[in-house]
């Protein structure tokens, strides 16, 4: 577990890697059109085997000493454009890793792993046309 060390006149403060994948993680899933992250295959069956919500998941980090990576693994919403969802995930999770850590962040990079088809509207059986 890799910390990230920032010196001030008080002392030492260390953020661990897995509060920066968190930061990283709150902040692309509430940008418009992403539909979840991805931990991949492997990530994904392991959340269904372990209780509880996974902030972290579909977020990789390379902490420094002053500056951060990110890789993030998302699932889109069907019908929204990808790149330009991108390009909001990237400027939200910068912003959010470097108000909160004071981390700079040299690179977010984003691999869409899926697309979310909504499921077709409920048709109520009232709705259904009658057969005479």
């Amino acid at each position: 577990m890799e910390k990230s060390d920032i010196e001030n006149t008080l002392g030492t403060i260390k953020i661990a890697d897995e509060v920066v994948e968190i930061i990283a993680g709150l902040a692309a899933s509430q940008v418009e059109g992403v539909a979840g992250m991805s931990g991949g295959l492997v990530g994904d069956i392991a959340q269904m085997l372990v209780r509880g919500k996974n902030l972290s998941k579909g977020v990789k980090v390379e902490v420094g000493e002053q500056e951060a990576a990110v890789n993030l693994y998302l699932v889109v919403e069907y019908g929204v454009s990808i790149p330009e969802v991108s390009s909001k995930v990237q400027e939200a999770v910068k912003e959010a890793i470097e108000s909160m850590t004071g981390l700079k962040v040299m690179e977010t990079n984003v691999h869409i792993q899926g697309v979310n088809f909504r499921p077709a509207p409920e048709i109520k059986d009232e709705e259904l046309p009658r057969l005479k």
